[in-house]
């Protein structure tokens, strides 16, 4: 039985129900009840081949309802929060080492290695930039081009610091790439 049939049986219940209480109209009102009859017994709650049945009723208690849009929503999720954790968990698949260099040539060598990395299909690279502490009579400029660039490039997405000093800790940065 598909849901067609089901509605077909629906509209010919209703169409019996206001034929029926047109013909209870017309009729003259009489009581069958016969003088101290007791109440009438009750019919079992079970669906039965009734025609008051609601026939949209039975299908639904047969088969239920599922919303499979939340379902697939919730996985979409769920998957999305796994991969995230995936990928923030995940090794870099790049480094670039920016020790030495100055401001002009450290932000070109940037551009090319995120552009390469890019077309590559590399998702979590490394930048390697130091803490300044060679640095005389300035503060560390490395650092702060390195994060300049992630924020105003929008082929880089989440940025960090490794947590391990030997991974460099704040004298790198960790970028996902979108």
């Amino acid at each position: 039985m598909n849901m067609g049939d089901i509605l077909d049986q629906w509209d010919d219940l209703k169409k019996k129900e206001k034929a029926a209480a047109r013909e209870k109209a017309k009729a003259p009102q009489v009581s069958h009840k016969k003088a101290n009859a007791g109440e009438p017994v009750k019919k079992s709650a079970a669906p039965s081949k009734n025609p008051a049945v609601n026939p949209m009723e039975v299908w639904l208690r047969k088969y239920g309802t599922i919303d499979k849009d939340k379902i697939a929503e919730e996985h979409q999720e769920r998957t999305k929060q796994q991969d995230r954790e995936y990928v923030l968990n995940l090794r870099p698949e790049a480094y670039l080492d920016l020790h030495g260099l100055h401001q002009d040539e450290a932000r070109m060598r940037l551009d090319s290695f995120i552009t390469d990395c890019k077309k590559r299909g590399l998702r979590k690279v490394q930048i390697i930039h130091g803490k300044g502490i060679h640095t005389q009579g300035t503060d560390p400029v490395l650092g702060e081009l390195v994060r300049r660039f992630i924020e105003s490039d929008p082929r880089c997405g989440t940025s960090g610091h490794p947590k391990n000093k030997a991974d460099g800790g704040t004298g790198a940065t960790w970028i996902i790439l979108k």
